[in-house]
Order: structure tokens, then sequence, then C-alpha cells
């Protein structure tokens, strides 16, 4: 995987790019610079993945979330993240090594202890840092992120980061552009790991 630059440097790419989410540029430069200077990924909590996507770009083209997914920002955290503003996602990985399994089969490794799943958020974020780390044909799911229906179950869709083909409602003007779109839980494609991370690690 790509080597990730300082906190303080991803922060200023944030900021350079407009995705400090609800953090201001003074503030993020405060937590980036608190966090321990150690390779990872300066996560903003609180990001909305509506506001993020349109700031990826690949051969020129913005990203998009996919229309079928307006409630992309209703995809909630079901793995615990810190309370905090900002934190250091420790050691990401795509999950190449486990393409061609379903959400459900990658949970059960996940569930085995060692890594965590990312949120949807963490992956953009991740693509806006370093965007080389979507490529053709290895791209990811992001399953520590899911919808919660108001019966308490979760809904069968699981958020992934790919490349769009340009093809269907996407339109042969987004060919090749970053995509936020949903598989379904128990679905398999052989183009899609699973991203995840050693630790979220905040601020002593």
């Amino acid at each position: 995987m790509p080597v990730l630059p300082s906190p303080s440097d991803q922060a200023e790419r944030l900021i350079a790019l407009g995705a400090t989410g609800p953090l201001g540029p003074d503030v993020l430069r405060k937590e980036a610079a608190a966090l321990p200077d150690r390779p990872g990924l300066l996560v903003v909590g609180g990001a909305r993945p509506s506001d993020l996507a349109p700031l990826l770009r690949r051969a020129g083209r913005p990203g998009f979330v996919v229309e079928d997914m307006t409630d992309v920002d209703d995809f909630v955290p079901v793995v615990e993240v810190p309370d905090a503003p900002v934190w250091l996602l420790e050691d990401p990985d795509r999950g190449d090594d486990l393409a061609n399994a379903s959400p459900a089969e990658a949970q059960v490794v996940f569930d085995g202890g060692g890594r965590t799943p990312l949120l949807l958020t963490e992956g953009i974020q991740w693509v806006l840092q370093v965007p080389e780390v979507l490529e053709r044909n290895r791209c990811f799911m992001t399953i520590g992120s899911r919808l919660r229906k108001p019966t308490g179950r979760l809904d069968a869709r699981t958020p992934a980061v790919w490349i769009s083909n340009g093809t269907g409602r996407d339109g042969r003007d987004r060919r090749d552009a970053p995509k936020v779109g949903w598989c379904w839980w128990n679905n398999r494609h052989t183009w899609l790991g699973f991203a995840s991370a050693a630790h979220r690690t905040t601020a002593a």
C-alpha cells in the first residue's frame, strides 16, 4: 500500500480539498498535530460520505455516490470508533486477500480478531489522501459502516468504494470515476476486497 504522509501533512491536504468535515482548518491542524507521529491515516470523525465523495478524483473525473444510495449518510459505524474529533487509522489495508468473499464471510474473518473493518468515511478519506489505493479490479468494501433499519435490523446493503465503468445510470461521462456504492451482504465479487486496519489511535 502507498506510504501515507504525516498526520499534519494529511491535514493540509484535507484543508486544501475542503474536506475538513465539521472541523475548521485551525482545529484540524491542532488535532492532527496532537496525534502520534507514526504511519497511519488521519481520519476526521463526523465527516459525511455525501460531502466527501465528490472530492475524489480519478482520470480527471470527480467521485460520486450511486443514485440509489440517497441514504448514504445514514450508514453508521457498527464497530467501535473513538469518541474524538480525529484519529489515526493504523496499518490500513485494502483486503485483496479477501476478494471474492461475501461481506458475511469477511465479517467472520474480522470477528476472529486482529483487524477491524474500515468505515465508509475512512475508506473515502484514504482515497482522498492516496488516490492510487483505488485500482481497477482492486477496489474495496467498507463493512464497518451499515444502515440500521427502524426495526433495529441491519440493511442488507454494504458500502464500497470502486471505479465506475460508465454503464447504466452512472452514464458514460462517469467512466473511470471513483464511485461510492453498495453490494448485498451475501454476494461475492472478485474485484472487491475488504478494507481493514490494525487500530484506531487517538491523541495521548
